[in-house]
Order: C-alpha cells, then structure tokens, then sequence
C-alpha cells in the first residue's frame, strides 16, 4: 500500500510560513491545505461551519477549536489518498488531538522567528480581505500601491499587524503553540527552524524534506533538530 506523506508549518503571525509551505508544496508535491482557503470556501459557500465560524471573525475573535475541526476534519477525510501540507491548523492542542486521531503526522516543522523580525514584517503587510491574498512593502509589494495585483481591489491592513497589538498576540500564540509543539516532539516528528530571512532558512528546511520524502515508510521516528 502506498505511504502518504503529512506535514504541517507551525509559526507565529509574519513568521513566513505561507511561503514556506508554497515552496515546500510546489518542490515536493504536496497538496496545500491552508485553514484560510477553508475559512473563505465555507463562508462563501454558507455550510455550517462556515456560517458560524463568520460570526467569530466579523467580532475579530478566533474562531473556537470546534468550529475549525467541523470545518477541516472532513476536508482532511477526503484526502486519505493524498499527500498533504497544513497551513494555520492545527493551532491548539485540541486540533492537534482531533487532527491526531485521524492521522499520524509525518512531520511537523515549527519556525522560530526573533520578535523584531516580526514586528518589522508584519508593518509592512496588507491583505485582500476576499482571497487572502497577502503582500509585503517591503518584499512583495502591489504592482499598484494599495491595489490587489488580481482584482485591484483596496488592500487592508490588520488592526492585530499594528505593533500596539502584535506583543499581545504574539503572546497569545506561544501560549496556545506551546502544547501543541510539545505533543509532535513526544511523537518524535517535530523539527524547528530559527532565523530572520525565510531564503536562509528554506534551504535546511528543503534539506530535511529531501530526506524525509525519500526514507519514507521506513524512518517511522525521525531524529530531533536541535
């Protein structure tokens, strides 16, 4: 029987992690599954976990852990037959144990970014509310300033990306993080990365998923990166 392979990027807001997992997906196949795309699908399309979890995002609270696994689980179910890469789920131990008790996680990657790296990142970041799609002044800027590249609809910036409020969710994510990054390293699958510029951490990330996508089945318990 065929091994699937799945894998999940942990980080805080501005860690980089959407494009890590879109390079991770584009060079290693894997079908990219981020919580955001299902948040927008389910609203647009008025399911019921859709519905619900708008009424947590319209008062800018997180939508509770049992409205996001209505939501993924069944996702997730579907894509037995896949290979597959998480991005923004799971975010608490809860969803991690859901997630758990549908599948073994292959790997999970935790990205450790300073708080200065953050800050600066994230005050440059502005978003198209209606795709998710984001863009960075510093890096990734619109071809049109305040414009989406696509719709050239006006770009948004975030109340929580203003650095007055990113200290206390940055906080509020090391709290939630910290148990779920403790089950993946007692399940022996959890690898953490460290730095400031996302192309310098890429190549060791690629590296591991190289060896990781090539072991497959037989290295059941990866070691741990320091």
């Amino acid at each position: 029987m065929a091994k699937f392979f799945r894998a999940a990027v942990l980080g805080p807001p501005g860690s980089g992690k959407g494009t890590i997992c879109k390079r991770i997906a584009h060079s290693f196949g894997l079908q990219y599954l981020s919580s955001g795309h299902f948040l927008r699908e389910g609203i647009a399309a008025n399911t019921e976990a859709g519905v619900l979890a708008k009424t947590y995002i319209e008062r800018g609270m997180l939508v509770p852990d049992q409205v996001m696994t209505r939501l993924m689980l069944p996702k997730l179910e579907q894509l037995r037959n896949h290979s597959w890469l998480l991005d923004g789920f799971p975010r608490t131990l809860a969803q991690a144990q859901a997630l758990n008790n549908l599948y073994q996680m292959d790997l999970v990657i935790s990205l450790n970014i300073p708080y200065a790296t953050l800050s600066e990142r994230l005050s440059d970041r502005w978003i198209h509310p209606a795709s998710g799609r984001v863009y960075n002044m510093g890096f990734n800027p619109p071809r049109v300033q305040g414009k989406d590249d696509v719709t050239g609809e006006p770009l948004i910036q975030h109340d929580d990306d203003k650095p007055e409020a990113l200290m206390a969710r940055l906080r509020h994510y090391k709290e939630l993080a910290k148990p779920v990054i403790d089950l993946y390293k007692s399940q022996g699958v959890l690898h953490s990365f460290s730095g400031t510029e996302t192309d310098k951490i890429w190549p060791y990330i690629n590296s591991l998923l190289s060896t990781k996508m090539h072991t497959q089945p037989s290295d059941a318990h990866p070691t741990q990166t320091p």
